[in-house]
C-alpha cells in the first residue's frame, strides 16, 4: 500500500509520520515543484512537477500514481485540493483515494465570504464580513461595528496580504490599490486551534485535538498548548458534520468571553498537526485504516492537555541532484 503526499513543501514532519506510519506496508511518495522542498527528501521517493496551474498537470500526477501503484493521495496546499476533488472520478478509476473532502466544501474554505455567510446561516458565531466598504461604513455609523478591522483577499490561504485597519482611510487606499478584498470585524479574544478526522467511510468524526495558542508566525502557529473542553467538541463535531466534511480538517476558532466564533477551516493538514500527533493524535494511522476499508473507531479527545509545541528552526542539507 503507498502513499502520495503532494506539495510537501516544507512539512517535513508530515512526511515522517506517514513513513512511521507506513513502514513495512508501503512506500510514501512526495512532490514538489522545487528541488528545493525539504520534506521530499525524507520521503521514500520524490518527484519534481509542475506547478498545478500548468496544462496537464493532472496527468502527470496520475502517471506517478500509476507507476508507483498509488492507493492514497492528499495535498498539502490550499489551491490544490479543489483541483484534486473536481477530478475525484480520475483518481477513483485508479482504485485510488483522495482524502480530501467536496469540490464544493474546498471551494467554501478558499473563499471567505461564502464560508461566512454559510456559518451565518447556519447559526454559527463568526466574525461580521463585508464585501461592500459602503455598507462596512454604515455599520460603523451605526455603531455595530468598530475598527480595527482586517482588510484581506476574500479568496486566499497562508495570512497572505491581510493588514490591520484602523481608519477609513487606510480602508480606501487598500481598496484603491486591490480587488477583490473584504473587511471583516477583529475577533480580540483567545485563538484556538482544531485538528479534526472525520472518518473517510462512516462519515463520523473520530478524533479532535484542540489548542490554544500562544504565539503565531507568519499565519502559522508558532507556540501553543494542548487543551479539551467538552463544549468545543460538541461544537466541532456538530459544525464539520453538518457541512459534510470528511477526511482531514484544521479549523481555525476564538474563545471570546466563554463563546466560541469559527473563524476558518483548511480541509488539509494545517501546520501545526506536529503537536497533535506528538499529544497522541495519530491520524496517518486513521487514514491507513480507511485506506484498507476499515472504519475507525470514535476517540474523541484521545491526549494530554497541557502539552506545550514550541516551533523551532531545522535546515535540511543534501547534495546537487
Amino acid at each position: 500500500m503507498n502513499f502520495l503526499i503532494l506539495a510537501a513543501g516544507t512539512r517535513n514532519k508530515i512526511v515522517q509520520y506517514f513513513k512511521k506510519t507506513f513502514d513495512g506496508i508501503g512506500k510514501v511518495i512526495a512532490t514538489d515543484a522545487s528541488e528545493l522542498g525539504p520534506a521530499i527528501y525524507d520521503a521514500d521517493k520524490y518527484y519534481i512537477v509542475p506547478s498545478i496551474t500548468e496544462p496537464g498537470y493532472i496527468d502527470k500526477i496520475l502517471d506517478i500514481c500509476r507507476d508507483e501503484q498509488i492507493d492514497g493521495v492528499l495535498s498539502l496546499i490550499d489551491p490544490e485540493l479543489s483541483l484534486l476533488a473536481k477530478n475525484k472520478a480520475r483518481f477513483k478509476a485508479l482504485g485510488i483515494t483522495i482524502i480530501g473532502s467536496s469540490y464544493e466544501l474546498c471551494e467554501m474554505a478558499l473563499d471567505k465570504m461564502q464560508m461566512y455567510t454559510w456559518l451565518m446561516e447556519h447559526g454559527y458565531n463568526c466574525a461580521r464580513s463585508w464585501m461592500d466598504k459602503e455598507q462596512f461604513y454604515r455599520a460603523v455609523d451605526n455603531g455595530g461595528v468598530a475598527y480595527p478591522v482586517f482588510v484581506k483577499p476574500y479568496r486566499g490561504s497562508a495570512s497572505i496580504s491581510i493588514s490591520k485597519v484602523y481608519d477609513k482611510e487606510t480602508i480606501e487606499l487598500l481598496f484603491a490599490h486591490e480587488d477583490d478584498l473584504m473587511i471583516q470585524e477583529f475577533l480580540n479574544g483567545q485563538e484556538i486551534g482544531a485538528d479534526v478526522y472525520v472518518d473517510m467511510i462512516s462519515g463520523e468524526v473520530v478524533s479532535i485535538f484542540t489548542k490554544k495558542k500562544i504565539k503565531m508566525r507568519a499565519g502559522e502557529t508558532d507556540k501553543a498548548v494542548s487543551f479539551k473542553d467538552a463544549v468545543l467538541f460538541d461544537l466541532l463535531e456538530k459544525f464539520v458534520k453538518e457541512a459534510g466534511y470528511t477526511g482531514q480538517l484544521d479549523i481555525d476558532i476564538f474563545d471570546i468571553n466563554g463563546r466560541y466564533y469559527i473563524s476558518e477551516v483548511n480541509p488539509r493538514f494545517g501546520g501545526g498537526y506536529p503537536h497533535a500527533y506528538e499529544a497522541g493524535c495519530n491520524h496517518m494511522r486513521l487514514i491507513l485504516e480507511n485506506l484498507r476499508g476499515n472504519e475507525n473507531v470514535r476517540n474523541i479527545g484521545a491526549y494530554k492537555e497541557g502539552v506545550y509545541m514550541m516551533k523551532y528552526n531545522e535546515v535540511k542539507i543534501v547534495g546537487e541532484q
